[in-house]
């Protein structure tokens, strides 16, 4: 067997939980992992305005699925073992990957490109993939409870849906049922469902998923007590902030203009009004968000992805076991 030599890891790592590796020194983890994706694949997995390249896909995904696959492995035996001592049937129970971050951030890109590459290993090709989404409380009962404003805040979801959702895949339940939400109405589909059915890894995608939990302090319970690892999309304020707005003036020209968008209305207006309207959802809303409920879970992630202005991700810490 041939040995790599250990990556470089920066002198503060001693007193911190993590490990810090650049993207050079992680990449090096990826050992002789393939590379499973094609260009055509990746056109399919980037979100609007992310950029990704197959060459940081072998860098910090590849050495990512890497270690996820040798954690689901060590998982799996503990559930048998734990199944042998209370003398019952080995049960099938999905591996569960939390990621979380700020609107903007990238994580649904992080997640497809992760759902794919964990797929394509051969001890557990079923991974899906459900988004937080799909739990926010629907614009009417926002509009009710004078939250419209606060859409993505902890309040604006129905947080005890969400952890029966979880709690029944964490169970071993056949068949469990998750809300869809569409970005182009900007609410939950009342007639769509996406059925979860003991797929071998879930990955649960959402704003602020190491933070929710239930107003039940005699019991309290996180939505992150389900997670068997999870992972924070990281990046300074300032290039969200930019992401975000380039984000819109692209939606501007595209999605805004299906009649049927929530947003139409912001189609047509000139460039300077766009700007004015994308800086202002940001800051009282996005950012605020980011301030008071999401930036402040970072630390309880597994895994940390720190973002430079152009999306390309140079640091990745490691939560030491």
């Amino acid at each position: 067997m041939a040995w790599h030599h250990a990556p470089r890891m920066k002198a503060h790592d001693a007193l911190s939980p993590y490990m810090t590796f650049s993207a050079a020194d992680w990449g090096r983890l990826r050992a002789s992992t393939p590379l499973t994706l094609t260009e055509d694949d990746l056109a399919q997995l980037r979100g609007l305005n992310v950029a990704l390249s197959l060459d940081e896909v072998a860098e910090i995904y590849l050495p990512l699925s890497r270690l996820l696959n040798l954690y689901v492995g060590a998982s799996q035996e503990l559930y048998r073992a734990s199944d042998t001592f209370l003398g019952k049937l080995p049960a099938k129970v999905p591996f569960v990957i939390g990621v979380a971050g700020s609107v903007a951030v990238g994580k649904s890109t992080t997640s497809r490109v992760l759902q794919t590459l964990l797929a394509r290993w051969p001890n557990h090709p079923q991974v899906d993939l459900v988004t937080t989404d799909g739990f926010l409380y629907p614009n009417a009962v926002l509009a009710e409870r004078d939250l419209m404003h606060r859409k993505g805040f902890p309040e604006s979801y129905d947080r005890r849906r969400l952890l029966q959702f979880l709690a029944e895949v964490k169970s071993g339940q056949p068949e469990v049922c998750a809300p869809v939400y569409s970005h182009l109405t900007y609410d939950v589909l009342s007639d769509e469902r996406v059925t979860v059915r003991q797929p071998d890894i879930l990955i649960v995608e959402g704003l602020t998923v190491l933070q929710s939990g239930v107003a039940d302090e005699a019991n309290p319970v996180f939505v992150s007590d389900y997670f068997d690892f999870s992972i924070y999309v990281d990046a300074m304020t300032e290039h969200i902030r930019n992401w975000y707005v380039e984000r819109f003036f692209t939606l501007r020209e595209t999605a805004f203009r299906d009649p049927r968008s929530y947003f139409q209305r912001y189609s047509h207006v000139t460039d300077e009004e766009a700007m004015r309207i994308a800086t202002g959802i940001w800051t009282g809303i996005n950012e605020k968000n980011l301030n008071e409920n999401i930036l402040p879970t970072r630390e309880r992630a597994d895994l940390i992805l720190t973002k430079e202005a152009d999306h390309s991700i140079s640091e990745v810490r490691l939560r030491r076991l």
